[in-house]
């Protein structure tokens, strides 16, 4: 297995079976169900655990290529999440997912969410449409402007879409800890944001200082990418064996370690960690269930990683 994930010695548990058999039926994930937390603006519960599909589902449309994607997806609904983000600029992924989905029987469970990056308005709406095309599907849980791009006239658009009943919800993202005070000035002129979308892990702590407190105070959900930094922060612990204190957080990996840590924090609503690895998939998903580090263990991970 590979150095990403080291499980605790003791036999296997039912989530790390998981991990061999991602089609593992959802009864046998154990008895901690998957952690849920509301989304503000509308008190709807959605699992703490997504999917990210940046770089990793962008494949080509053959059976050979989807196989592994597949049974990604099917682990991600076993294991009791739907959220899958996406996104016109990750080359192929939308149309990637919407096709799994379909294979996989879960379109209308997903939660999908997806993102708008163009100038000007008739752009923008060009490119919701072929998103609607790619994904399959006429009604989109989450579309957000994308990095900041075009805001205003974005948000706009996005404001008469989930008027219309095809959006659920909007919101605006980025992937650098410099962007966040953009993005809460945004957030100060534009009303109406269900969700914003950010980088944060134990290697990236700045959200703490400002954005995070700002959307707790604000009524806003979170989606939090970056969770691995790219897996640099899995490359700094690779090969180390885990901490005795694991065992407190019923943790068997580094990556999990890493994703409890940010689901910690009360203003997180949705880690989104990408992967193409049914394994891992299952193995992120163990992370939203069982304990989560209190202030303390969240210090010993700090140090971990310093």
């Amino acid at each position: 297995m590979s150095n990403r994930r080291h499980f605790l010695q003791g036999g296997l548990s039912l989530a790390a079976l998981a991990t061999l058999a991602p089609w593992f039926p959802p009864a046998a994930w154990g008895t901690a169900p998957l952690l849920q937390r509301k989304i503000p603006s509308s008190g709807e519960n959605i699992p703490v655990i997504g999917l990210g599909t940046s770089r990793v589902f962008n494949e080509s449309l053959d059976d050979a290529s989807l196989a592994p994607l597949l049974e990604v997806v099917r682990t991600l609904f076993a294991g009791g999440a739907t959220l899958i983000d996406t996104a016109p600029s990750y080359g192929a992924a939308e149309e990637v997912t919407g096709e799994l989905l379909k294979r996989s029987g879960d379109l209308d469970r997903a939660f999908l969410a997806t993102k708008l990056s163009s100038h000007g308005k008739a752009s923008g709406e060009a490119q919701f449409r072929a998103s609607q095309k790619a994904l399959q599907r006429e009604k989109i849980d989450l579309v957000q402007v994308h990095n900041l791009m075009d805001t205003a006239t974005q948000l706009g658009l996005l404001r008469e879409l989930k008027q219309q009943g095809t959006v659920r919800y909007i919101g605006i993202t980025h992937y650098v800890e410099s962007a966040h005070d953009d993005l809460i000035e945004t957030l100060e002129k534009e009303k109406g944001v269900d969700f914003v979308q950010f980088n944060y892990s134990v290697g990236e702590r700045g959200a703490e200082k400002r954005l995070l407190p700002y959307c707790a105070d604000h009524g806003l959900a979170t989606l939090i990418n970056r969770p691995f930094q790219r897996s640099a922060l899995l490359q700094q612990v690779k090969g180390k064996p885990l901490p005795d204190w694991a065992g407190e957080l019923q943790a068997t990996s580094w990556a999990q370690i890493l994703l409890k840590f940010i689901l910690a924090h009360p203003a997180v609503t949705v880690a989104i960690p990408a992967t193409s690895k049914a394994r891992y998939m299952a193995d992120n998903l163990t992370a939203g269930t069982g304990p989560l580090p209190d202030a303390a263990l969240r210090e010993k991970i700090v140090q971990v990683f310093a």
